[in-house]
């Protein structure tokens, strides 16, 4: 991993061309101030950066994917058409940052502030995967390869973070089949804990659900919106 300086960087963005993603991927860069900069079309994948101001920063059309943020502030930041895809943004400061348009999936945000954060309905995965209110179904893959389909009700708690995993905090289990559907099972095991079990017609429910939707693994019941994506889990 190479290691940046404020001025090295500010060298290597002359070199960069509309339209074209510079190549400053897998790169180290601590203590700086980069607030106010132009760093659009920069490609800083797997980069790590530490103790970084990217106040007002201009990162529209950027690569991020998974780059390492650790104690950075992005107060106002423009990140428009970005991609974000599995950055590690952990109590990092995106108040008031611009992520219109923009590719969050897998970010991990967990304790960010995201106070008047601006989104669009181009932004992919900040807002909920699943339904926001009313009842619907859930596929969840058990041991065994089980296939678990619930009913989550219109009063569950359900979250969803920058993926196609979701949580609510009960369900009814409906079916448990084996993937090709030839075979159905009355009980099914959890992957995560052995001994909380899904039994065909019965209610599941988890009494310390945490509501904290950019908590990822956590308290829950965790499925998915459709029998491809638990069956793929």
């Amino acid at each position: 991993m190479i290691t940046l300086t404020t001025e090295t960087l500010r060298e290597k963005l002359k070199e960069r061309k509309e339209g074209e993603l510079l190549n400053l991927q897998d790169m180290e860069l601590s203590d700086a101030d980069l607030s106010g900069w132009d760093l659009s079309w920069v490609d800083f994948s797997l980069t790590s950066f530490h103790h970084i101001s990217f106040d007002h920063a201009d990162m529209h059309s950027c690569a991020v994917e998974n780059a390492l943020f650790d104690d950075c502030s992005f107060r106002g930041t423009n990140f428009r058409q970005a991609n974000l895809k599995g950055a590690a943004m952990r109590y990092d400061d995106l108040s008031g940052a611009d992520i219109s348009g923009a590719n969050l999936f897998s970010a991990v945000l967990e304790h960010a502030n995201l106070d008047g954060i601006i989104s669009d309905e181009n932004t992919k995965f900040f807002r909920l995967y699943c339904p926001e209110k009313g009842a619907f179904l859930g596929y969840k893959k058990c041991f065994n390869n089980r296939l678990v389909q619930l009913l989550i009700p219109a009063d569950a708690k359900r979250t969803s973070a920058t993926m196609n995993s979701c949580r609510c905090s009960k369900a009814k289990v409906l079916s448990i089949k084996s993937f090709d559907y030839k075979e159905e099972y009355d009980e099914a095991w959890s992957l995560v804990d052995e001994n909380f079990v899904y039994r065909k017609g019965q209610w599941v429910e988890v009494p310390d659900f945490n509501e904290d939707r950019w908590m990822d693994s956590t308290t829950g019941i965790h499925f998915w919106m459709t029998r491809e994506e638990a069956k793929a889990y």
